[in-house]
């Protein structure tokens, strides 16, 4: 008998396993927090005797060269990943044997990178799962634009072959399991739904019912927008990553924080958007620990920027900078717990902002506010916008906040978490802002006039 175990990545919308049998097990692309796919191991009673990687990744930091060295696995990377560390060169064909009657099948699959590989899990000679990375996802692809500007219609191409042949080699009953699709950028499209076969793929997914033609020109024409921090994942995965250091930062008292934000660093508050509105230290932004946290704070920080954490619990502080070291952001300069009271200097007082929603909107004389549009560009074209409404993408607005006109600043988003982000960077700059908290189709039930275009 054999078990998969699956490790999810909520913040990044991703997945690794680990698979195996009675006595040993494989991991699948491993997270840069080893220690939950030990701790899976140890429940299982096995041994990991292989870590293998599906692609060098553009999205998180790898663990899979700590975990190998940690636990003496044969590390599998696919041969055309150009890597600096030591590794086992997979190649198309390549057989592992993870356990008893369990062997693991390399599948060439390029598209999502040119050396993607896949790897079907075989149990006596049959297929019984296939680790299909970001060549296959649920109800979707990997997106295929991550490596070379000038290789992504190629690549895209190539990345319809590989979901060809993956149906084409594997039986209907074979359940699918990406690393991507579940959030992650990384992915071309957002497929509905948690789990799924080759034939729920064969019957419903676009790689897979549509010509390569249409298929590459539908691809190329929705690719969205690249989380800025990716351009640091590849180099730091092709150049093998050092082990992951937990250890709790620094602590900070109101004097320390205060010191660091005139240093112009970062202070993060991990708390919800409602508190965070009710009150917080000047020049805090607001990343909800419970949002996106690495998606967004990864995205928007100047790279290398120092960051203080600010949270209700310790707990918090070592939750977020687990998310945070998966994508390279590895120690926090400091972190304080507590109430924001307990954040401040002597003398200080907390800031504050309304929050409203849609219907608040549509009651408010439009000839005396901003309103401010933090969607990235895809959804505001999909979805349309209120008619006069300025348009700053959040990934782009810490960078272009004096483009924002004069006025009191209604912001949004779709649901409300990035309004709140956005909300803290204009209280940041001194702005008077309201922060939509409301979901985006309440617009058009609140009387508020909808447009498309520009």
């Amino acid at each position: 008998m054999f078990f998969i175990d699956t490790m999810e990545l909520e913040g990044l919308g991703n997945r690794s396993y680990l698979a195996g049998g009675q006595h040993t097990a494989v991991a699948v692309d491993p997270p840069r927090d080893i220690d939950q796919v030990i701790a899976a191991a140890a429940r299982r009673g096995v041994r990991i005797s292989h870590v293998v990687e599906t692609h060098i990744h553009n999205d998180y930091v790898t663990g899979g060269p700590a975990l190998a060295g940690v636990t003496g696995a044969r590390y599998l990377v696919p041969a055309g990943a150009r890597v600096s560390f030591e590794r086992v060169p997979v190649a198309d064909g390549d057989t592992a044997d993870i356990d008893e009657g369990l062997t693991l099948r390399a599948i060439a699959t390029p598209g999502h990178t040119p050396h993607h590989t896949s790897y079907a899990l075989e149990e006596d000679g049959r297929g019984v799962a296939a680790f299909t990375g970001g060549a296959l996802l649920i109800g979707g692809v990997g997106r295929t634009d991550l490596v070379e500007p000038r290789l992504t219609e190629q690549l895209a191409r190539d990345q319809y072959a590989s979901a060809h042949r993956l149906v084409g080699e594997l039986d209907d009953d074979v359940p699918v399991l990406p690393t991507h699709g579940f959030g992650s950028f990384c992915s071309s499209s957002q497929g509905a739904g948690d789990s799924s076969t080759i034939g729920k793929e064969r019957a419903g997914n676009d790689a897979l019912v549509k010509d390569v033609d249409a298929f590459v020109a539908d691809m190329l024409a929705g690719l969205d927008d690249v989380p800025a921090y990716y351009t640091h994942m590849g180099p730091a995965n092709a150049s093998g990553p050092a082990a992951v250091d937990l250890r709790p930062p620094q602590a900070a008292d109101g004097g320390e924080i205060a010191r660091r934000l005139a240093a112009g660093e970062w202070v993060v508050d991990l708390r919800n958007r409602v508190a965070f509105a009710q009150g917080h230290v000047a020049g805090s932004f607001n990343f909800e620990s419970d949002g996106k946290l690495a998606t967004y704070l990864a995205w928007m920080i100047p790279w290398g920027k120092p960051v203080t954490l600010l949270a209700e619990t310790a707990g918090q502080v070592a939750a977020a900078q687990r998310e945070l070291a998966r994508v390279g952001i590895d120690r926090p300069a400091a972190a304080a717990t507590g109430n924001p009271e307990s954040w401040l200097t002597e003398g200080a007082e907390l800031r504050s902002f309304p929050r409203s929603t849609f219907a608040g909107l549509a009651d408010t004389d439009h000839g005396d506010i901003v309103i401010l549009d933090v969607r990235r560009d895809s959804e505001r074209a999909a979805a349309g916008h209120i008619e006069g409404s300025v348009h700053i993408p959040i990934h782009e607005l810490h960078d272009r906040l004096g483009e924002v006109p004069p006025g009191t600043v209604w912001v949004h988003c779709a649901g409300g978490m990035r309004a709140a982000i956005a909300a803290s960077l204009l209280d940041s700059a001194d702005r008077d802002v309201v922060a939509v908290d409301d979901g985006f189709d309440a617009a058009r039930d609140a009387g508020l006039s909808l447009t498309t275009g520009t």
